[in-house]
């Protein structure tokens, strides 16, 4: 695909995002930040049977920020957690359509993984400690 349909895809999700909202009843909500650019994002989960069942995200920033967000939320929806821990910075970058970006905005397109493994460390940690090690081991983003 040319860069054109990237960009274009990128500001859809951006002013229609997906599964924007808040879970009242997830399983866990986090959210973080990026300091130098103000993104954030929070993520909430609902897993059942070790799947994702339900997932929204809220969040401010800039265009890349929520369109990844809003990108991940589809991405994972109805997966497997032992798939979706699995996803790494490049699946997000393929995914968004822009593997050359420079660091400033490597950050924020990938902010919204970032929060995702966060939760995914706070979901196992009371569950399965060995699963939130691994995580937190294998989310090496930048």
């Amino acid at each position: 695909m040319s860069d054109d349909i990237y960009r274009e895809i990128i500001l859809d999700h951006y002013r229609n995002p997906r599964n924007k909202g808040k879970l009242t009843d997830a399983d866990v909500t986090i959210h973080d930040s990026n300091p130098l650019c103000g993104d954030e994002i929070d993520i909430h989960l609902k897993v059942e049977e070790d799947k994702i069942k339900d997932i929204k995200f809220e969040g401010r920033g800039c265009a890349i920020s929520q369109a990844s967000a809003s990108m991940l939320t589809e991405m994972i929806l109805n997966k497997p957690l032992s798939s979706v821990k699995n996803i790494t910075k490049d699946d997000i970058l393929e995914n968004i359509g822009l593997m050359n970006l420079g660091p400033a905005r490597i950050k924020c397109a990938l902010l919204s993984l970032k929060v995702l493994k966060l939760g995914m460390v706070k979901y196992y940690s009371d569950r399965d400690p060995v699963a939130a090690k691994q995580v937190r081991d294998d989310s090496k983003l930048y």
